[in-house]
Formats: structure tokens, sequence, C-alpha cells
């Protein structure tokens, strides 16, 4: 896809999060250890799941790809924003604003996929636990990973694909930290009306989509528990549902605060604000709140911890070889957003 239009414009310049020097330095190391914290976190529970073969099934799969998408999602917009901090003309080119749109759009669409389907996990896990294995078999797992990353790539095109064909004249100053879709549009000199209202259809679809399965297997959850007579059945069903739950209320929590739409001047900094906490935020808790909050977890902590080899499933590592292979390619990618 040729990132080429008529425009005038061939650079834009971010105003970052703040304009205020003395706010500067402080945000360059509350954002650098964020970034660390991210990094360390996502890829130490990567290794743990890669290295343990009793975390080899299905849920823990769909999770070494949250974290995988969360660890890269961090690298779309982190590296320049700190270099925000400490420049004085913080530039991107209309390149590499337009692969820095596409790739938050990817990993934000494709996370929400993938939470949709551990949400699908969790309840042929508690709702048919007889038949768990024959229903999330490797192929139907691998299979639902791949729409995921599918639906997230249709999703990242169509909005990088209509912003592309805009035109950017006079200013090229976007109050954000990075190229988001309705600062964007908001500082083109051509009509919006039918990016805007792709760009709303494709949210809306994501958003509803996922938000009815999951609701849809949290109800079923919900009925199927309620008639369990035993009480250790019940707060064995509601450990298991706890850390997705907790992962989906930050996601679309902060999801709806950063992206509605801003009506008015004063709300585009508060909408910024938002987009600040769940872009920055929503990749740290993952990695604690399924690491604190799940027995299988501690365990493999310490048996990564004492033994020197490594029991690996071969299946289970073909399903994985895709995401990890990406790697290079995404980050050379990234490396465009310059």
């Amino acid at each position: 896809m040729a990132m080429k239009n008529d425009s005038s414009v061939t650079e834009f310049i971010l105003t970052g999060l703040t304009d205020q020097p003395e706010l500067q330095l402080p945000l360059f190391i509350l954002f650098l250890v964020y970034h660390i914290v991210t990094v360390v976190g996502n890829l130490s529970l990567m290794s743990l799941i890669l290295l343990n073969s009793n975390l080899q099934t299905p849920m823990y799969f769909f999770l070494f790809n949250l974290s995988f998408i969360d660890l890269c999602y961090s690298f779309v917009f982190t590296p320049k924003t700190l270099m925000s901090f400490v420049s004085e003309k913080n530039t991107i080119s209309f390149r590499g604003c337009m692969t820095q749109l596409f790739f938050f759009c990817f990993f934000a669409h494709s996370e929400c996929y993938v939470l949709t389907a551990m949400a699908y996990d969790r309840y042929v896990a508690i709702c048919q636990p007889l038949l768990y294995m024959v229903i999330m078999s490797p192929r139907t797992y691998s299979l639902m990973m791949f729409g995921s990353y599918f639906m997230g790539l249709a999703g990242a095109i169509v909005h990088t694909m209509f912003m592309v064909r805009l035109n950017f004249c006079d200013s090229n100053i976007i109050n954000h930290y990075l190229c988001d879709i309705f600062p964007l549009l908001q500082l083109s000199c051509s009509n919006t009306y039918t990016s805007e209202l792709v760009s709303s259809v494709v949210i809306s679809t994501v958003v509803i989509a996922s938000s009815v399965v999951i609701l849809m297997s949290y109800a079923l959850i919900l009925f199927n528990i309620t008639q369990l007579s035993s009480g250790k059945g019940l707060y064995k069903a509601m450990s298991t549902c706890s850390s997705h739950i907790i992962t989906v209320a930050l996601f679309y929590g902060f999801g709806l605060l950063a992206f509605i739409k801003p009506s008015s001047a004063e709300t585009v900094g508060q909408g910024k604000i938002f987009s600040g906490f769940y872009a920055f935020l929503v990749p740290i808790p993952n990695p604690l709140i399924y690491s604190l909050r799940n027995k299988d977890v501690k365990p493999a902590v310490n048996r990564t911890m004492k033994r020197t080899q490594t029991d690996i499933s071969p299946q289970f590592l073909l399903d994985l070889f895709l995401p990890v292979c990406c790697f290079p390619f995404i980050f050379y990618c990234i490396s465009l957003i310059d």
C-alpha cells in the first residue's frame, strides 16, 4: 500500500503529552520505567509459557499472543514519545505517521479479538469441561488466533487506506502524542465525511462484535455457575475467569474514554489524556494480573528457575511460530516511524 497523497505536508509536528518544560524530565523517566516494565513483564510471561509444558494449553496460547501484542503495541509509540520529551521539535514524516497509525490500529483491533477468543475459551472450559480438549483443539485455537490477526490487519488497512487519501494542506501540527485517527481527521483540509464514517463503522464493528461474544460467554458462564451447589465449584469457576474479566474491564474501560470522538477543542485535550492512560497503562497489568492471580504460573516460575533443560511441546511450538517469526518484520516496519 503506497503511502502517498497530494498533500503539501510532508511531515507532521506532534505536540506531545504536555508543553510544560518542567514536566518533560519527570515524564521521560516515568514513561521510560513504564516501557522497561512492559517489555520485561511481557517477555517474561511469554518465555514462561514457552518453557513450561504444563502451560502449553489453549488458555496460555491466547495469553502468549496477548503478551506478544502488548509488547509490539508499546513499541509503536513509546520510543517516539520518549524522544518528544528530550527533543526541541517532535516531528514525524508522512510515511512514518501512516506506519504508526497502521500498527496502532492493527494491534488494538487484534487485542480486541484475542480477548474475545479468550472469553469463548473460558466459556468452554467452565460450561463444557469434559469436551474442552475436543472443542479447543490445536486446529481450533490456531484458526481463532489467525482470525484475530487477520481481522486486526483488515481493520488497520481500511483505517490507513482512507487516511492516506486525505489532503493535509496548511497546518501540520497534530495535537496528540501519536498519529491517531481523529486528530488527523481534524487536521485534514479535504472532506473527511467518508473517512469519519468508515472509521466509525470499523471501530463500532470491532467493539460490538467482540462485546457481544464476551457478554454472551460470561452470561452463559454466570448461568452455569449459579447451578453449582458446591461453593468450591463456584469459587473455582470465578477464579478461572477473574483475570480475564479484569483485563477486559481495563481494556474496554480506558478504550471507551480514549476513542470517543471529541466534540470541542477542550475535549481534545481530555481525549489525549484518556488516550495516554489507555496506550501506556493497558499493556502493563496483563503479566501481573495473570501471574499474581493464577495458581499455575507461580509453580511454573519456581520450576523454570530450578531447571536447565526445557520441555516444549512440538505442536505448541509450531502454533507459536507465526507470532514469533513476525518480530523482525514488525520491528523493521515500526522503525519507519521516524
